[in-house]
Protein backbone atom coordinates (compact mmCIF):
# COMPACT_ATOMS: atom_id res chain seq x y z
CA UNK A 1 0.00 0.00 0.00
CA UNK A 2 2.77 2.63 0.98
CA UNK A 3 4.83 1.93 -2.62
CA UNK A 4 1.81 2.46 -4.47
CA UNK A 5 0.97 5.71 -2.62
CA UNK A 6 4.67 7.08 -3.48
CA UNK A 7 5.14 8.32 -6.93
CA UNK A 8 8.65 6.41 -7.46
CA UNK A 9 6.62 3.21 -6.70
CA UNK A 10 3.97 3.87 -8.68
CA UNK A 11 6.45 5.14 -11.66
CA UNK A 12 8.45 1.88 -11.53
CA UNK A 13 5.36 -0.31 -10.89
CA UNK A 14 3.60 1.04 -14.01
CA UNK A 15 6.63 1.27 -16.60
CA UNK A 16 7.41 -2.50 -15.68
CA UNK A 17 4.21 -3.85 -15.98
CA UNK A 18 4.27 -1.65 -19.80
CA UNK A 19 6.90 -3.28 -20.13
CA UNK A 20 5.88 -6.78 -18.69
CA UNK A 21 2.83 -6.43 -21.38
CA UNK A 22 4.42 -5.16 -24.14
CA UNK A 23 7.26 -8.32 -24.00
CA UNK A 24 4.46 -10.75 -23.33
CA UNK A 25 2.95 -9.27 -26.87
CA UNK A 26 5.81 -9.42 -28.71
CA UNK A 27 6.43 -13.48 -27.46
CA UNK A 28 2.51 -13.59 -28.35
CA UNK A 29 2.95 -11.69 -32.01
CA UNK A 30 6.24 -13.84 -32.49
CA UNK A 31 4.45 -17.16 -31.41
CA UNK A 32 1.99 -16.73 -34.03
CA UNK A 33 4.29 -15.71 -36.67
CA UNK A 34 6.26 -18.40 -36.00
CA UNK A 35 3.24 -20.49 -36.26
CA UNK A 36 2.54 -19.83 -39.80
CA UNK A 37 6.06 -19.94 -40.93
CA UNK A 38 5.79 -23.52 -39.53
CA UNK A 39 2.60 -24.55 -40.98
CA UNK A 40 3.99 -23.05 -44.12
CA UNK A 41 7.58 -24.80 -44.18
CA UNK A 42 5.73 -28.10 -43.15
CA UNK A 43 3.74 -27.79 -45.62
CA UNK A 44 6.18 -27.14 -47.88
CA UNK A 45 8.22 -30.06 -46.98
CA UNK A 46 5.19 -32.27 -47.54
CA UNK A 47 4.40 -31.08 -51.13
CA UNK A 48 7.72 -31.55 -52.10
CA UNK A 49 8.39 -34.98 -50.04
CA UNK A 50 4.90 -36.02 -52.28
CA UNK A 51 6.07 -34.45 -55.44
CA UNK A 52 9.73 -36.60 -55.46
CA UNK A 53 7.98 -39.93 -54.42
CA UNK A 54 5.23 -40.33 -56.65
CA UNK A 55 6.94 -40.65 -59.83
CA UNK A 56 8.88 -43.41 -57.67
CA UNK A 57 6.38 -45.11 -56.75
CA UNK A 58 4.66 -45.38 -60.24
CA UNK A 59 7.27 -46.67 -62.16
CA UNK A 60 7.95 -49.22 -59.20
CA UNK A 61 3.79 -50.16 -59.68
CA UNK A 62 4.30 -50.25 -62.87
CA UNK A 63 6.59 -52.71 -63.00
CA UNK A 64 4.86 -54.95 -60.16
CA UNK A 65 1.94 -54.88 -62.84
CA UNK A 66 -1.90 -54.48 -62.36
CA UNK A 67 -3.30 -57.62 -60.15
CA UNK A 68 -0.19 -57.42 -57.79
CA UNK A 69 -0.70 -56.94 -54.13
CA UNK A 70 -0.02 -53.48 -51.86
CA UNK A 71 3.57 -53.31 -51.66
CA UNK A 72 4.94 -52.11 -47.81
CA UNK A 73 8.02 -50.43 -48.48
CA UNK A 74 10.39 -51.62 -45.62
CA UNK A 75 13.04 -49.68 -43.96
CA UNK A 76 16.47 -49.58 -44.53
CA UNK A 77 17.10 -49.42 -40.58
CA UNK A 78 14.61 -49.29 -37.38
CA UNK A 79 12.82 -46.31 -36.94
CA UNK A 80 10.07 -44.23 -36.41
CA UNK A 81 8.42 -42.56 -39.07
CA UNK A 82 7.59 -38.85 -38.97
CA UNK A 83 6.00 -38.98 -42.21
CA UNK A 84 3.80 -41.94 -43.71
CA UNK A 85 2.43 -42.22 -47.12
CA UNK A 86 0.54 -44.67 -49.29
CA UNK A 87 -0.42 -44.59 -52.85
CA UNK A 88 -3.76 -45.37 -54.21
CA UNK A 89 -5.37 -46.00 -57.74
CA UNK A 90 -8.10 -44.18 -59.01
CA UNK A 91 -10.48 -46.42 -57.37
CA UNK A 92 -9.28 -45.89 -53.91
CA UNK A 93 -7.17 -49.45 -53.30
CA UNK A 94 -3.96 -49.30 -51.42
CA UNK A 95 -1.39 -50.22 -54.40
CA UNK A 96 1.91 -48.60 -51.64
CA UNK A 97 2.56 -47.94 -48.53
CA UNK A 98 4.90 -47.34 -45.75
CA UNK A 99 5.73 -49.16 -43.23
CA UNK A 100 4.62 -47.14 -40.81
CA UNK A 101 1.50 -46.24 -42.25
CA UNK A 102 -1.96 -46.27 -41.25
CA UNK A 103 -4.80 -46.77 -43.92
CA UNK A 104 -7.36 -45.46 -41.21
CA UNK A 105 -5.24 -41.83 -41.81
CA UNK A 106 -5.95 -41.63 -45.54
CA UNK A 107 -9.53 -42.99 -45.53
CA UNK A 108 -11.58 -39.50 -45.75
CA UNK A 109 -8.52 -38.03 -48.07
CA UNK A 110 -10.91 -36.85 -51.29
CA UNK A 111 -9.39 -34.67 -53.86
CA UNK A 112 -5.68 -32.88 -54.33
CA UNK A 113 -4.33 -30.85 -52.05
CA UNK A 114 -3.86 -30.21 -48.14
CA UNK A 115 -6.15 -31.45 -45.62
CA UNK A 116 -6.00 -31.72 -41.74
CA UNK A 117 -7.92 -34.27 -39.63
CA UNK A 118 -7.57 -34.65 -35.69
CA UNK A 119 -4.43 -35.50 -36.04
CA UNK A 120 -2.62 -35.20 -38.97
CA UNK A 121 -2.01 -32.77 -41.82
CA UNK A 122 -2.16 -34.40 -44.98
CA UNK A 123 -1.35 -33.60 -48.82
CA UNK A 124 -2.48 -35.61 -51.73
CA UNK A 125 -1.31 -35.23 -54.95
CA UNK A 126 -2.46 -37.50 -58.72
CA UNK A 127 -0.75 -38.35 -61.84
CA UNK A 128 -0.82 -40.56 -64.78
CA UNK A 129 -4.74 -38.66 -65.45
CA UNK A 130 -5.94 -39.35 -61.68
CA UNK A 131 -4.67 -43.17 -62.00
CA UNK A 132 -2.41 -43.28 -59.17
CA UNK A 133 -2.75 -40.60 -55.90
CA UNK A 134 -0.44 -40.43 -52.92
CA UNK A 135 -1.18 -39.30 -49.88
CA UNK A 136 1.18 -38.19 -47.54
CA UNK A 137 0.62 -37.50 -43.88
CA UNK A 138 2.53 -35.57 -40.90
CA UNK A 139 1.16 -35.50 -36.88
CA UNK A 140 0.44 -32.42 -36.46
CA UNK A 141 1.88 -33.23 -32.80
CA UNK A 142 5.29 -32.72 -34.41
CA UNK A 143 4.03 -29.22 -35.05
CA UNK A 144 2.85 -28.34 -32.11
CA UNK A 145 6.77 -29.70 -30.59
CA UNK A 146 8.65 -27.50 -33.06
CA UNK A 147 6.31 -24.73 -32.23
CA UNK A 148 6.06 -24.98 -28.49
CA UNK A 149 9.96 -25.59 -28.09
CA UNK A 150 10.12 -21.99 -30.59
CA UNK A 151 8.32 -19.98 -28.07
CA UNK A 152 10.39 -21.64 -25.26
CA UNK A 153 13.54 -20.69 -26.89
CA UNK A 154 12.28 -16.99 -26.78
CA UNK A 155 10.93 -17.28 -23.31
CA UNK A 156 13.83 -18.52 -21.39
CA UNK A 157 16.10 -15.30 -21.97
CA UNK A 158 13.04 -13.28 -21.21
CA UNK A 159 13.36 -14.83 -17.91
CA UNK A 160 16.80 -14.03 -17.80
CA UNK A 161 15.89 -10.41 -19.17
CA UNK A 162 13.01 -9.52 -17.86
CA UNK A 163 13.73 -9.09 -14.20
CA UNK A 164 17.32 -7.28 -15.07
CA UNK A 165 14.59 -4.95 -17.08
CA UNK A 166 12.52 -4.83 -14.32
CA UNK A 167 15.28 -3.50 -11.86
CA UNK A 168 16.56 -1.28 -14.40
CA UNK A 169 13.62 0.62 -14.83
CA UNK A 170 12.85 0.55 -10.89
CA UNK A 171 16.64 1.81 -10.29
CA UNK A 172 16.40 4.22 -13.46
CA UNK A 173 13.43 5.83 -11.80
CA UNK A 174 14.57 5.94 -8.57
CA UNK A 175 17.40 7.95 -9.89
CA UNK A 176 15.25 10.41 -12.41
CA UNK A 177 13.58 11.48 -8.91
CA UNK A 178 16.41 12.20 -7.43
CA UNK A 179 16.32 15.96 -7.47
CA UNK A 180 12.50 15.70 -6.61
CA UNK A 181 13.51 14.21 -3.30
CA UNK A 182 16.05 16.91 -2.98
CA UNK A 183 13.33 19.57 -3.57
CA UNK A 184 11.48 17.84 -1.44
CA UNK A 185 14.25 17.79 1.61
CA UNK A 186 14.69 21.30 0.78
CA UNK A 187 11.27 22.23 1.07
CA UNK A 188 10.98 20.42 4.15
CA UNK A 189 13.82 22.19 6.01
CA UNK A 190 12.58 25.68 5.63
CA UNK A 191 10.39 27.25 8.23
CA UNK A 192 9.51 30.88 9.86
CA UNK A 193 13.33 30.93 10.42
CA UNK A 194 14.66 30.01 7.20
CA UNK A 195 12.89 31.91 4.06
CA UNK A 196 15.56 32.31 2.07
CA UNK A 197 14.62 31.54 -2.12
CA UNK A 198 15.65 27.46 -2.72
CA UNK A 199 18.53 27.50 -5.42
CA UNK A 200 18.82 23.41 -6.32
CA UNK A 201 20.53 23.14 -9.12
CA UNK A 202 20.62 20.13 -12.04
CA UNK A 203 16.36 20.42 -11.44
CA UNK A 204 14.36 18.85 -14.25
CA UNK A 205 12.57 20.94 -16.41
CA UNK A 206 8.97 19.95 -14.88
CA UNK A 207 10.95 20.54 -10.97
CA UNK A 208 11.75 24.12 -11.79
CA UNK A 209 8.08 25.94 -11.91
CA UNK A 210 7.34 23.95 -8.12
CA UNK A 211 11.31 25.79 -7.34
CA UNK A 212 9.65 29.05 -8.37
CA UNK A 213 6.66 29.27 -6.72
CA UNK A 214 7.65 27.51 -3.29
CA UNK A 215 9.81 30.66 -3.71
CA UNK A 216 7.56 33.28 -4.17
CA UNK A 217 5.69 31.60 -1.62
CA UNK A 218 7.86 31.89 0.81
CA UNK A 219 8.73 35.43 -0.32
CA UNK A 220 5.03 36.34 0.38
CA UNK A 221 5.15 34.68 3.79
CA UNK A 222 8.52 35.92 4.95
CA UNK A 223 6.73 39.68 3.91
CA UNK A 224 4.28 38.83 6.07
CA UNK A 225 6.10 37.51 9.37
CA UNK A 226 8.28 40.90 8.82
CA UNK A 227 5.49 42.65 8.73
CA UNK A 228 3.64 41.16 11.89
CA UNK A 229 7.37 41.39 14.10
CA UNK A 230 7.96 44.75 12.68
CA UNK A 231 4.20 46.02 14.09
CA UNK A 232 4.72 44.16 17.55
CA UNK A 233 8.19 45.81 18.42
CA UNK A 234 7.33 49.24 16.96
CA UNK A 235 3.87 49.25 18.55
CA UNK A 236 5.26 47.89 22.08
CA UNK A 237 8.50 50.39 21.77
CA UNK A 238 5.88 52.88 21.09
CA UNK A 239 3.71 51.99 24.38
CA UNK A 240 6.70 52.20 26.34
CA UNK A 241 6.80 56.59 26.76
CA UNK A 242 3.48 57.10 27.38
CA UNK A 243 3.20 53.75 29.80
CA UNK A 244 5.93 54.86 31.36
CA UNK A 245 4.92 58.27 31.75
CA UNK A 246 1.19 56.94 32.73
CA UNK A 247 2.83 54.79 35.25
CA UNK A 248 4.94 57.61 37.06
CA UNK A 249 1.60 59.74 37.04
CA UNK A 250 -0.30 56.83 39.00
CA UNK A 251 2.54 56.47 41.81
CA UNK A 252 2.58 59.93 42.25
CA UNK A 253 -1.33 59.81 42.72
CA UNK A 254 -0.92 56.20 44.88
CA UNK A 255 1.10 58.54 47.15
CA UNK A 256 -0.42 61.74 47.24
CA UNK A 257 -4.33 59.96 47.69
CA UNK A 258 -5.41 59.65 51.30
CA UNK A 259 -6.18 56.44 52.69
CA UNK A 260 -9.20 54.65 51.45
CA UNK A 261 -10.85 53.84 48.25
CA UNK A 262 -9.33 56.15 46.13
CA UNK A 263 -5.57 54.92 46.82
CA UNK A 264 -6.74 51.46 46.80
CA UNK A 265 -7.99 51.88 42.89
CA UNK A 266 -5.22 53.81 42.08
CA UNK A 267 -2.86 50.88 43.81
CA UNK A 268 -5.18 48.82 41.07
CA UNK A 269 -4.18 50.85 38.44
CA UNK A 270 -0.46 50.98 38.80
CA UNK A 271 -0.34 47.18 39.33
CA UNK A 272 -2.36 46.86 35.77
CA UNK A 273 0.08 49.65 34.14
CA UNK A 274 3.19 46.99 35.48
CA UNK A 275 1.34 44.59 33.76
CA UNK A 276 1.47 46.10 30.81
CA UNK A 277 4.63 47.52 30.59
CA UNK A 278 6.27 44.06 31.65
CA UNK A 279 3.64 42.79 28.33
CA UNK A 280 5.50 45.46 26.36
CA UNK A 281 9.08 44.64 27.29
CA UNK A 282 8.18 40.85 26.40
CA UNK A 283 6.63 41.68 23.04
CA UNK A 284 9.66 43.42 22.21
CA UNK A 285 11.58 40.58 23.07
CA UNK A 286 9.59 38.17 21.29
CA UNK A 287 9.66 40.23 17.93
CA UNK A 288 13.62 40.10 18.63
CA UNK A 289 13.76 36.47 18.86
CA UNK A 290 11.63 35.51 16.02
CA UNK A 291 13.35 38.44 13.99
CA UNK A 292 16.35 36.34 14.28
CA UNK A 293 19.90 37.90 14.74
CA UNK A 294 20.72 35.61 17.54
CA UNK A 295 23.91 34.55 16.35
CA UNK A 296 27.50 36.75 17.01
CA UNK A 297 30.10 36.95 15.02
CA UNK A 298 32.43 35.31 17.89
CA UNK A 299 32.40 33.25 20.78
CA UNK A 300 31.55 34.44 24.23
CA UNK A 301 31.24 32.56 27.98
CA UNK A 302 28.16 32.68 29.19
CA UNK A 303 29.13 31.38 32.89
CA UNK A 304 29.36 35.72 33.66
CA UNK A 305 25.97 36.49 31.83
CA UNK A 306 24.10 33.83 34.02
CA UNK A 307 25.93 34.85 36.90
CA UNK A 308 24.72 38.11 36.86
CA UNK A 309 21.19 36.91 36.12
CA UNK A 310 20.84 35.14 38.93
CA UNK A 311 22.26 37.15 41.35
CA UNK A 312 18.94 39.57 40.26
CA UNK A 313 16.70 37.00 40.76
CA UNK A 314 18.15 36.17 44.50
CA UNK A 315 17.73 39.62 45.61
CA UNK A 316 14.27 39.49 44.36
CA UNK A 317 13.40 35.88 45.37
CA UNK A 318 15.89 35.23 48.20
CA UNK A 319 16.36 31.35 48.61
CA UNK A 320 14.26 30.65 45.46
CA UNK A 321 17.10 29.59 43.12
CA UNK A 322 19.74 26.74 43.28
CA UNK A 323 22.51 26.94 40.81
CA UNK A 324 24.87 24.79 38.92
CA UNK A 325 26.95 26.38 37.07
CA UNK A 326 29.94 24.64 35.62
CA UNK A 327 33.73 25.52 37.12
CA UNK A 328 34.76 26.26 33.37
CA UNK A 329 33.85 28.57 30.58
CA UNK A 330 30.89 27.79 28.46
CA UNK A 331 32.06 29.06 25.05
CA UNK A 332 28.83 29.74 22.52
CA UNK A 333 27.65 32.01 19.20
CA UNK A 334 24.55 32.70 20.98
CA UNK A 335 24.33 36.85 21.60
CA UNK A 336 25.19 37.40 25.11
CA UNK A 337 21.70 39.62 25.37
CA UNK A 338 19.76 37.21 23.93
CA UNK A 339 21.27 34.39 26.61
CA UNK A 340 20.23 36.96 29.49
CA UNK A 341 16.64 37.66 27.73
CA UNK A 342 16.42 33.47 27.56
CA UNK A 343 17.37 33.09 31.36
CA UNK A 344 15.49 35.32 32.55
CA UNK A 345 11.99 34.13 30.88
CA UNK A 346 12.50 31.05 32.05
CA UNK A 347 13.61 31.32 35.26
CA UNK A 348 10.59 33.97 35.50
CA UNK A 349 8.24 31.30 34.02
CA UNK A 350 9.43 28.53 36.72
CA UNK A 351 8.90 31.15 39.39
CA UNK A 352 5.23 32.54 38.43
CA UNK A 353 4.18 28.47 37.62
CA UNK A 354 5.47 26.62 40.20
CA UNK A 355 5.47 25.55 43.44
CA UNK A 356 7.46 27.60 46.26
CA UNK A 357 10.07 24.90 46.05
CA UNK A 358 13.59 25.69 44.72
CA UNK A 359 14.33 26.27 41.52
CA UNK A 360 17.32 24.51 40.08
CA UNK A 361 19.06 26.14 36.86
CA UNK A 362 21.96 24.41 35.34
CA UNK A 363 24.30 25.13 33.02
CA UNK A 364 27.03 22.38 32.08
CA UNK A 365 30.50 22.12 30.51
CA UNK A 366 28.76 20.76 27.54
CA UNK A 367 26.49 23.94 26.84
CA UNK A 368 23.47 22.10 28.13
CA UNK A 369 21.37 25.13 30.10
CA UNK A 370 18.20 23.72 32.08
CA UNK A 371 15.95 25.46 34.42
CA UNK A 372 13.66 22.90 36.69
CA UNK A 373 10.49 23.83 38.77
CA UNK A 374 8.64 21.37 41.39
CA UNK A 375 4.77 21.80 39.75
CA UNK A 376 1.84 18.69 39.22
CA UNK A 377 2.66 16.85 36.35
CA UNK A 378 1.75 18.18 32.44
CA UNK A 379 0.11 16.20 30.26
CA UNK A 380 1.82 15.40 26.76
CA UNK A 381 -0.94 17.06 24.85
CA UNK A 382 -0.75 20.31 26.83
CA UNK A 383 2.94 20.19 27.13
CA UNK A 384 3.25 20.42 23.14
CA UNK A 385 1.28 24.28 23.18
CA UNK A 386 3.51 26.12 26.35
CA UNK A 387 5.81 27.43 23.55
CA UNK A 388 2.46 29.00 21.37
CA UNK A 389 2.24 33.10 22.34
CA UNK A 390 -0.30 33.70 25.28
CA UNK A 391 -0.43 29.99 26.00
CA UNK A 392 -0.61 29.42 30.01
CA UNK A 393 -2.20 25.69 29.58
CA UNK A 394 -4.81 27.30 32.36
CA UNK A 395 -2.71 28.92 35.03
CA UNK A 396 -3.85 31.88 36.86
CA UNK A 397 -0.68 33.77 37.50
CA UNK A 398 -0.08 36.82 36.32
CA UNK A 399 2.67 35.73 33.48
CA UNK A 400 2.15 37.05 29.94
CA UNK A 401 2.10 33.70 28.14
CA UNK A 402 5.36 34.62 25.78
CA UNK A 403 8.17 33.47 28.44
CA UNK A 404 8.19 30.30 27.02
CA UNK A 405 7.37 31.73 23.23
CA UNK A 406 10.73 33.83 23.35
CA UNK A 407 12.82 31.17 24.48
CA UNK A 408 11.69 28.75 21.80
CA UNK A 409 12.50 31.68 19.06
CA UNK A 410 16.23 32.16 20.52
CA UNK A 411 16.10 28.54 20.47
CA UNK A 412 15.09 28.18 16.27
CA UNK A 413 17.79 31.15 16.00
CA UNK A 414 20.50 29.05 17.29
CA UNK A 415 19.32 25.74 15.57
CA UNK A 416 18.11 23.76 18.54
CA UNK A 417 14.82 22.75 19.48
CA UNK A 418 13.53 23.93 22.88
CA UNK A 419 13.02 20.58 24.69
CA UNK A 420 10.40 20.95 27.60
CA UNK A 421 9.91 17.65 30.06
CA UNK A 422 7.58 16.95 32.75
CA UNK A 423 7.26 15.11 34.96
CA UNK A 424 11.11 15.15 35.95
CA UNK A 425 11.51 13.15 39.18
CA UNK A 426 8.93 11.55 41.49
CA UNK A 427 6.21 12.41 38.80
CA UNK A 428 6.25 15.88 39.62
CA UNK A 429 8.20 18.35 37.73
CA UNK A 430 8.40 20.60 34.62
CA UNK A 431 12.72 21.24 32.85
CA UNK A 432 13.03 23.39 29.85
CA UNK A 433 16.72 22.55 28.24
CA UNK A 434 18.48 24.04 25.87
CA UNK A 435 21.43 23.15 24.07
CA UNK A 436 23.75 26.54 23.62
CA UNK A 437 26.96 25.42 21.95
Amino acid sequence: MRLMQSLRGQLAIGVSAILVVLWLGAVLASGYVVRREINESFDAALQETGNRLLPLAVVELIGAGENSAALRILPIAQHDETITYDVRDAGGRVLLYSHDADPKVFENIKGEGFFTTAQHRVYSRSAVSGQYTIQIAEPLIHRERALRETVLAMLVPLGVLLPLSLFGVALWVSRGLQPLSHLSVALRLKGADDLTPLNLTGLRTELIPIQQAANRLMARLNRALEAERSFAANAAHELRTPIAATLAQTQRLVAESPEGPLRQRAGQVEAELKRLSRLAEKLMQLARAEGGAMISTEHADLVPILQVVLTDFARAYPGRIKSQIACVAVPSRLDPDAFAVLARNLIENAILHGTPAPITVALGADGLFSVTNDCAPIAPEVLSTLTMRFERAGARSGGSGLGLAIAAGIARGLGHDLILRSPVARNRGFQVALQLT
